[in-house]
């Protein structure tokens, strides 16, 4: 018999602002922390939910799992889904108590921090076309089965994300970018700020935060560097560095954890590794990553386990 690709755990009754509820979590179980569709099939609630009260779903999961576990709780109160950079979000409700769109504020128990823990949180900076989200996205992966904790934020409007990253290897070049293009935002006043404030809450229950910044030196991301510790610069032009430098260590004080001069072809050269690590290293392409260089992934491993 095939082992369930995921686990569903319930905690007992809770109560937070008067408000009665219980954490339905979700764990991924494979080493890849993938699921299918299929997964689906046979996938049971657990046994013991209070439909007197609310249910609030949390952990890493496709947006079609959290559908059909919002559809199988409609008999409880309320349903809300959990999200780490600001609260249980009220999705569905029978009670008069909450409200959809409500943010009840709470931190699921095995997610709690220690008191006025805030883990650090890296920034990933370059110019455009160096394989900034790519090599993020191996980053993440890489560290992810050890420390399942971590999380990436994309604080960019580009449409860019996990999941153009993770489209099937026959999507095109062509197909790609009209995603992205459907899916592009634009710069407002308040974009930074609200980034900032959800990077501050992620460091307060994470052990690792990796920041997807986009590859344009600009002065309303000040907000989003002052709410992260240290960065990482990779960078196809050699002559765009010193930008970064000064806008992320002189101006904004921050620990710079490496530099990655970022090639087309595959090769991997370490020039040094006393205060931050400077290398040569590519090819960083969507499908064709490589592996994260071991010296820069135990820089980073180090950085987290000082944090705990």
């Amino acid at each position: 018999m095939t082992e369930p690709a995921l686990r569903l755990g319930l905690t007992e009754l809770l109560v937070t602002q008067g408000l009665k509820y219980q954490i339905l979590s979700i764990e991924l179980v494979t080493g890849d922390r993938l699921i299918d569709p299929q997964d689906l099939c046979g996938l049971e609630l657990p046994p013991g939910i209070n439909t007197t009260g609310g249910v609030v779903i949390s952990g890493r999961a496709p947006m079609w799992l959290y559908a059909y576990l919002t559809h199988e709780l409609h008999p409880t109160a309320w349903v809300a889904c959990y999200d780490p950079r600001i609260g249980a979000v009220v999705v569905a409700t029978h009670s008069r108590l909450v409200r959809i769109g409500q943010v009840v504020a709470i931190a699921p128990p095995d997610e709690i921090p220690p008191e006025n823990h805030l883990c650090p949180a890296i920034m990933i900076v370059g110019p455009p076309d160096s394989g900034k989200s790519v090599f993020a996205h191996a980053l993440f992966q890489s560290l992810l089965w050890e420390h399942p904790d971590i999380y990436l934020q994309r604080a960019h409007w580009d449409g860019e994300g996990n999941y153009t990253l993770e489209m099937g290897e026959n999507t095109t070049e062509d197909e790609l970018e009209a995603f992205k293009l459907r899916n592009r935002g634009t710069l407002t006043d308040r974009f930074f700020p609200y980034q900032a404030q959800a990077i501050l809450q992620l460091r307060r229950q994470k052990s690792l935060v990796i920041v997807d910044v986009g590859g344009m030196v600009q002065p309303q991301k000040l907000p989003v560097l002052e709410a992260c510790t240290h960065y990482l610069i990779i960078s196809s032009q050699p002559e765009a560095v010193d930008n970064w430098h000064d806008f992320c260590g002189d101006r904004a004080n921050l620990i710079p954890i490496a530099v990655i001069i970022s090639t087309l072809t595959d090769v991997e050269i370490v020039h040094q590794c006393e205060s931050y690590i400077e290398m040569t290293c590519g090819a960083w392409i969507r499908g064709k990553a490589r592996a994260v260089p071991k010296v820069l992934l135990e820089r980073v491993k180090k950085l987290i386990s000082s944090n705990q």
